[in-house]
């Protein structure tokens, strides 16, 4: 099964899964959506990718109910949950049903988010995005990327994942939910280390990058494209 099919599939119940399986849901997304660096009554342009319903770019707009979002994903019915959520700001939102990894437009964005999207990439397909996202930046724009983190061990890994099982059984998870995705995350995860990651984000020309909030396995990563002199 292709990986736009497979979270299609869940489109059911992905938003309630989502908050179930992310621990610390609500500070992870407080958090990426605090490093945006501009006013919160100003206009700027955010592209979100593998935006899936929406839910990155709704803590956003919550924020900054004047920003303008595109939203990219390869699975349309989650777009379809997003259009709904935004259907009464149609002049704000725009959507393109696409693979993000051969998206490179002219710079026009202020803002580039992505949420646990961007580790079902191969290491080089991470490292071109990368390079992509900065080329869609306008000077002094941000990159902000919520997503899971490498274990730097085996027994790291191990600790992750049990704490993980705990964490979402205390959510309600049901059993069939887990093992659904503990199947996607066989399938289709990629997951890079912290500091390769970092090291990929700078070596894309980003001035500066980091790893501002971590939870487990999952961080909020800022990278900032400086103003040119």
């Amino acid at each position: 099964m292709a990986i736009g099919d497979a979270f299609d599939a869940a489109v059911g119940y992905y938003d309630d899964w989502i908050k179930k399986a992310l621990p610390g849901y609500d500070e992870l997304f407080t958090t990426a959506a605090s490093l945006v660096p501009f006013e919160s009554g100003r206009p700027f342009d955010v592209l979100d990718l593998g935006a899936g319903t929406g839910l990155f770019s709704k803590h956003v707009l919550d924020a900054y109910p004047h920003a303008r979002f595109t939203l990219v994903d390869l699975a349309e019915k989650l777009l379809d949950v997003a259009r709904s959520r935004f259907a009464e700001l149609p002049g704000q939102f725009a959507y393109l049903t696409a693979d993000y990894r051969t998206i490179e437009p002219p710079p026009i964005f202020d803002v580039v988010v992505s949420s646990l999207s961007i580790h079902h990439l191969t290491d080089e397909e991470k490292q071109d995005l990368f390079g992509r996202i900065y080329r869609l930046l306008r000077d002094g724009g941000v990159f902000l990327n919520v997503d899971q983190i490498r274990a730097e061990s085996i027994e790291m890994e191990e600790l992750y994942r049990s704490r993980w099982l705990e964490h979402v059984r205390r959510q309600g998870a049901t059993e069939q939910q887990i093992s659904e995705s503990l199947e996607r995350r066989r399938t289709f995860d990629r997951d890079a280390l912290l500091g390769d990651q970092l090291r990929w984000l700078r070596e894309a020309g980003f001035a500066s990058a980091d790893c501002v909030y971590k939870n487990w396995f999952v961080g909020v990563f800022l990278a900032v494209r400086s103003n040119r002199a």
